[in-house]
């Protein structure tokens, strides 16, 4: 079973810092690592200088359009509180929106250094993905990103408040968060299986599509159990809608990319 500690690791005089912060500080570090180390063996061509600057700009631009992509869904309830709105501490990033605004972002820079946006993308692709294993550990710490209610041996306890009206009598449900972070895990691996199996006969651009493809298909299996997705329209999860549209982003990007590869 899984039990939340809370949310607040400890306190600075009157200034609490939260596991959030921690974790996604974590997750963005450990991302930039894994992106230099692959970059050392694979991507030789790409220079410190190069990853330093563009990670700067995906780390800032990324977590705005992250928060933005949040705020916009959860509208009501931000012109209610607007000044929640840069409370990223108290949770809120929606990883779909970083990935639309560091691909803007990222395009916007290899335009204008007259880079390979899909060379980098590929590169860059590693760090995002570690940095969602360990990033969704945040939501463990806010009590956030949880399925339906469960009382299997890896149930995760939501306390009261937490809980979506209709489920209130219910303490125990599947840790979804847990779930996407396996995932991501499997995800990396065959990720970096591509990586090594291609060499370096590999096109650009096949690692960031199979991760926009794989990625979707993770959101939305995920998604078919979360509970506490910030909107819907009918049936369908925002998340829902913006993971198909990336999955069929990736299936044209992808082939279009091998059918270059075999003409």
């Amino acid at each position: 079973m899984f039990r939340s500690p809370g949310n607040i690791a400890f306190s600075l005089g009157i200034f609490d810092v939260h596991w959030y912060g921690i974790i996604m500080s974590l997750s963005i570090l450990l991302g930039l690592i894994v992106i230099f180390l692959i970059a050392k063996k694979y991507f030789k061509d790409v220079s410190s200088d190069t990853i330093c600057d563009i990670s700067f700009l995906l780390i800032i631009f990324g977590i705005i359009f992250a928060r933005l992509y949040y705020v916009i869904l959860d509208y009501k309830f931000f012109l209610k509180y607007p000044f929640e709105i840069p409370a990223v501490w108290n949770g809120g990033i929606a990883i779909q929106g970083a990935i639309v605004g560091g691909i803007l972002i990222g395009y916007c820079y290899v335009r204008d250094n007259n880079l390979s946006f899909l060379r980098l993308a590929d590169l860059f692709t590693f760090g995002l993905v570690f940095g969602q294993i360990i990033g969704r550990w945040g939501n463990f710490f806010n009590s956030e990103a949880f399925g339906l209610p469960t009382m299997l041996p890896w149930k995760l306890y939501i306390p009261f408040n937490y809980r979506p009206l209709e489920y209130r009598g219910f303490e125990y449900f599947h840790p979804a968060f847990l779930y996407e972070s396996i995932l991501n895990i499997i995800v990396f691996c065959i990720l970096f299986y591509i990586l090594k199996k291609s060499g370096d006969d590999r096109k650009n651009g096949v690692i960031f599509f199979s991760y926009l493809i794989l990625y979707s298909i993770i959101r939305l299996l995920v998604e078919t159990i979360r509970i506490d997705s910030v909107l819907n329209i009918s049936i369908f999860h925002i998340a829902h809608i913006a993971s198909f549209l990336f999955l069929i982003a990736g299936i044209i990007g992808l082939k279009k990319i091998l059918n270059q590869k075999t003409s």
